[in-house]
C-alpha cells in the first residue's frame, strides 16, 4: 500500500473513532423519558370501561385496550406511567437535503397522576396531570373513540401551550418483531432499534464503507442506516398490532427496551390509530383506508420497459435504434434532461428551469410524434425548485425570475428567498404552500411539459424544506417539513386531474409521508448506490419495497441498476454489468419496468453498452409485459384495499416464523409469484425459503411439496433468478408459455 493511501486509511480511522464517540454522546442525550405513575384513590380498583365495540380494561394501575369482539388479543397496553411531556429545542440543521437535530431537553414533567376515567357511548378519556417539580404542573387527557371498521382513534393534548414534547409509552412483547415504518433500506425488523421519523435524503452509503465515510468527510452527506426520502410513523407487529401516529412533527419511535415502546413527539398534542384487523392484510387495509390508496397505473405503463435516455435527439435516437435491435418491448422513453444537460460536481445534472430546450431536443415534435405512432410514451422530469438561468442560452423563460418578482418562493427568517445548495449548485423553492404560487407551477407543468407531449413525469425531491424556513401560510416549517412532500404529490395530481388525464397520465415521486398513498400514483425507492449490498444497493431497493408496501405504499419500484456512481479515491462505485443484469430481473417482478442512466452515465453499464445487455433487458422486459393482466388484478385490489404488489412473506404466511428475518432476500407478487433475486456478484445457485403449499420452479417445471414450509436449493445462472409460483396458479403458466418462446 502506497504512504498517501496509509495516511487516508489513518485519517479515516480517527474520523471513525471521533464518530463512535458521538454515538456515543448522542446515545445518552436519546435516552427514553419513562413516567412515574400515581393513582387517585377512587381508581385503584380494578375495572371494565365499555365504548362501542372495544374495551378499555384497567387493573388499577395499567391499562389494556381490546376488541369487544376478541377480548383475548390486546390491541394496546400499558405498564405502568405512559405519558410524560416536556420543553425542547431542536437545532435542526439541512445541509443538501439531509437533517441534523440537536435536541436539548430543557424541561421534563415525568410524575404521572390519573385523576379521572370519563365514559360515553363511543369514547373513553383519561385524564390526569402531570408534575414537572418546582410547583409546575400540567393538565392532561387521553381520548380514545371507537372507529367500528378500523380500531381506535385516539387524542392526546395538554393544557399548557408552553409544552412543546409529548413522551407516550406503551407495553410490547420481548418477542414481537415490528414492520413498516415507511421505507426503511436496511432493516426490515425493526424491533431493538431507535427509528426518527423525519423526511430526508437517505444520504450516500448509508453505513457501507468507505463511501459513507468518505460522503460524510466530503459533504455531510452519508446518511444513516435509518435515513429515507419517505419514512411513515406507522407500524403493524408479528402480534397482529397495529399503530399510527397522525402527527407531522418531527417524532422518533424508541423500541430499544424489551418490554417498552416509546413514541417521542416534537409538539404539544397528538392524534393518531391503534387499529384492529386479524391478519397483516387487514391492518394495510385499515391503514389505507385513513390515509388513502393508490389509483391503478395506465395500461400503457405495463406494457414494456421505460428506459431511461439522455444527451438530446441524436443520441437518444442512438440508443434506440440498439435497443430496437434487440427487441425490446418498449412502453415509454423518459428523457430528464429535455430541460437540458449541465455538468456538476455530481455528475450530469439538469438545468431546474421546467420548459423545453429546443437546443437539446431540436425537431422535437417530430420526434415526440414518431415515438406516439409506435405506441411509444415520452415521459419527463420535475422537482418544485428553480434554477436562475441567466447565464443559459437559449432559454425561453426565466422561471426563477418570475418566481421571485411574483413573491412565490420560501423565504428565511429575514423574508429572503432562501438559496438552497444541491450539489454545486443552489436553487429556490417554490412555497406550493401559497395558493398563487401554486396554481402558478400547476399552470407551468400543463403549459411547457403537457403540451409537449409528455404522459409521465418523475416529480423529484420535496424532501428538503429547511426547519427554520418561513411559509406563506403562516404554518411552522416544522410541522410543515415532512407534509411538504404530501403538498408536492398533491400539486402533481392536481395537474392530471385538471387536464382529465386519469387512467392516462402517471407521476412517480420518491419523497413521501403518512398520506402520500392517496395523492401520488406511484413511488419510486430514490437514489440507490450502484452496488448490491443492503445499506444502499441493490438488497436496499427490496427491503425498501417490502417496508413501504406494509406502509401503503402500493405502487412503487427502483431505477434499474441505480443511481449515484462515485469516483473515489479508495474505491470506485461504477455500475457493473452483472449489477445492472441482475437489477434487471429483480425490477420485472415490481410495477414499473424502468432503467436509469445514472449521475455519471459515461462510468455506468447501461441497458445498451453491449448486445448481451440489451438481449437480457428484452427477455425481462418480455416477462414484466407478460405479467401486466396479473398486475391489473392487484393494482385493482391495492386501489379498492391497499394491498402492495410486491410483499413480504410474512404477509401472508404470518405464522412461519422463518419469514420474519431481519433482511429478507425474498418476495411475493401479489399471492402467486415468489421471487428470490441474486443480491451478490458470483451467485450461481441460491437457497430459497419457501412457504407452506406446492410450489413450482418457473425455469424447471419442478413442483416442490412444501408441507409446513422449507428450504429448497435452485440454480440461479443470469437469465435465471430464483421464481416459482403457486402450483395452480394462471399467470404461473402463462410464465411458462413465454419463457418456451426464449427457448425457440
Amino acid at each position: 500500500m502506497k504512504r498517501w493511501q496509509k495516511v487516508v486509511l489513518f485519517g479515516l480511522g480517527l474520523m471513525a473513532l471521533a464518530t463512535s464517540l458521538q454515538f456515543a454522546r448522542e446515545a445518552w442525550k436519546q435516552r427514553p423519558v419513562w413516567a412515574e405513575l400515581q393513582v387517585s384513590e377512587p381508581l385503584q380498583k380494578p375495572a371494565q370501561f365499555v365504548f362501542g365495540a372495544y374495551a378499555l380494561h384497567w387493573s388499577g394501575q395499567t391499562f389494556e385496550l381490546v376488541a369487544s369482539a376478541n377480548p383475548d388479543k390486546s390491541l394496546w397496553s400499558t405498564t405502568g406511567g405512559f405519558l410524560a411531556a416536556g420543553i425542547g429545542a431542536a437545532d435542526v440543521e439541512e445541509h443538501r437535503g439531509a437533517f441534523f437535530v440537536d435536541e436539548q431537553r430543557k424541561l421534563l414533567c415525568t410524575q404521572q397522576r390519573l385523576e379521572r376515567i370519563e365514559v360515553n357511548a363511543d369514547k373513553v378519556a383519561l385524564r390526569g396531570h402531570l408534575s414537572c417539580g418546582y410547583g409546575r404542573s400540567v393538565g392532561y387527557a387521553l381520548i380514545f373513540q371507537a372507529d367500528e371498521t378500523r380500531g381506535v382513534r385516539f387524542a392526546l393534548a395538554l393544557d399548557d401551550p408552553e409544552l412543546n414534547r409529548l413522551y407516550l409509552s406503551w407495553s410490547r412483547d420481548e418477542d414481537e418483531h415490528f414492520f413498516g415504518f415507511g421505507e426503511q433500506f436496511s432493516r426490515f425488523d425493526l424491533a431493538g432499534e431507535r427509528l426518527p421519523i423525519l423526511v430526508m435524503e437517505q444520504g450516500i452509503g448509508r453505513g457501507l464503507q468507505p463511501i459513507t465515510l468518505g460522503a460524510d468527510i466530503s459533504a455531510r452527506a452519508g446518511g444513516k442506516w435509518w435515513s429515507s426520502y419517505a419514512p411513515v410513523p406507522f407500524y403493524l407487529t408479528s402480534k397482529l398490532r397495529s399503530f399510527f401516529s397522525d402527527s407531522s412533527a418531527y417524532q422518533v419511535v424508541d423500541m430499544r427496551d424489551s418490554q417498552r415502546i416509546q413514541l417521542e413527539v416534537h409538539d404539544g398534542s397528538l392524534l393518531g390509530h391503534i387499529y384492529q384487523g386479524d391478519s397483516p392484510a387487514s391492518l394495510i387495509e385499515a391503514h389505507t383506508s385513513v390515509v388513502g390508496r393508490m389509483p391503478p397505473l395506465p395500461a400503457w405503463t405495463q406494457q414494456g420497459a421505460i428506459v431511461g435516455l439522455q444527451g438530446g435527439t441524436a443520441k437518444v435516437k442512438e440508443a434506440l435504434a440498439q435497443l430496437d435491435a434487440g427487441q425490446v418491448p418498449l412502453a415509454g422513453v423518459w428523457l430528464q434532461d429535455w430541460v437540458g444537460q449541465r455538468t456538476t460536481s455530481f455528475g450530469k445534472q439538469l438545468w431546474w428551469n421546467w420548459t423545453l430546450d429546443t437546443a437539446h431536443y431540436p425537431d422535437w415534435k417530430a420526434f415526440n410524434q414518431q415515438l406516439v405512432e409506435r405506441n411509444i410514451r415520452t415521459l419527463a422530469y420535475v422537482n418544485p425548485f428553480l434554477v436562475d438561468v441567466s447565464r443559459k442560452a437559449g432559454a425561453s423563460r426565466n422561471l426563477y425570475q418570475e418566481a421571485l418578482s411574483k413573491g412565490y418562493l420560501v423565504v428565511d427568517r429575514h423574508q429572503q428567498p432562501l438559496d438552497l445548495l444541491n450539489t454545486s449548485f443552489s436553487a429556490g423553492l417554490v412555497d406550493i404552500t401559497h395558493p398563487p404560487a401554486r396554481a402558478w407551477l400547476k399552470q407551468v407543468l400543463k403549459d411547457e411539459m403537457l403540451a409537449a407531449g409528455f404522459s409521465g413525469w418523475m416529480a423529484d425531491f420535496s424532501e428538503a424544506l429547511p426547519f427554520d424556513s418561513q411559509l406563506a401560510n403562516g404554518e411552522p416549517a416544522a410541522l410543515a417539513h415532512n407534509r411538504f412532500p404530501e403538498q408536492w404529490a398533491a400539486l402533481n395530481r392536481e395537474v392530471i386531474d385538471e387536464v382529465g388525464g386519469q387512467g392516462e397520465l402517471f407521476f412517480f415521486t420518491r419523497a413521501g409521508f403518512s398520506r402520500s398513498p392517496g395523492l401520488t400514483t406511484s413511488m419510486w425507492l430514490g437514489d440507490q448506490l450502484v452496488s448490491w449490498d443492503a445499506q444502499d444497493g441493490l438488497h436496499s431497493a427490496l427491503l425498501g419495497l417490502l417496508s413501504g408496501g406494509l406502509s401503503g405504499f402500493s405502487l412503487n419500484h427502483s431505477d434499474i441498476g441505480g443511481y449515484t456512481t462515485i469516483a473515489n479515491p479508495l474505491k470506485n462505485y461504477f455500475r457493473s454489468e452483472e449489477l445492472l443484469l441482475r437489477w434487471m430481473e429483480f425490477s420485472a417482478f415490481t410495477s414499473l419496468y424502468r432503467s436509469h442512466e445514472g449521475n455519471r452515465p459515461d462510468d455506468n453499464q447501461q441497458v445498451y453498452s453491449s448486445v448481451a445487455a440489451t438481449r437480457h433487458f428484452a427477455r425481462f422486459a418480455r416477462i414484466f409485459a407478460a405479467l401486466a393482466p396479473y398486475r391489473a388484478e392487484l393494482m385493482a385490489e391495492a386501489s379498492q384495499h391497499g394491498l402492495p404488489l410486491v410483499r413480504p412473506l410474512w404477509m401472508h404466511y404470518p405464522q412461519d416464523l422463518a419469514n420474519i428475518r431481519e433482511l429478507p432476500r425474498s418476495f411475493l407478487l401479489g399471492e402467486q409469484v415468489l421471487v428470490a433475486p441474486v443480491l451478490e456478484p458470483g451467485i450461481t445457485r441460491l437457497d430459497v425459503q419457501l412457504p407452506t403449499g406446492r410450489w413450482t420452479h418457473l425455469w424447471s417445471g419442478k413442483v416442490y411439496d412444501m408441507g409446513q414450509g422449507g428450504s429448497v436449493s435452485v440454480n440461479a445462472p443470469l437469465g435465471e433468478p430464483a421464481v416459482f409460483y403457486q402450483a395452480d396458479s394462471l399467470v404461473g403458466g402463462q410464465l411458462r408459455e413465454v419463457i418456451k418462446d426464449f427457448a425457440e
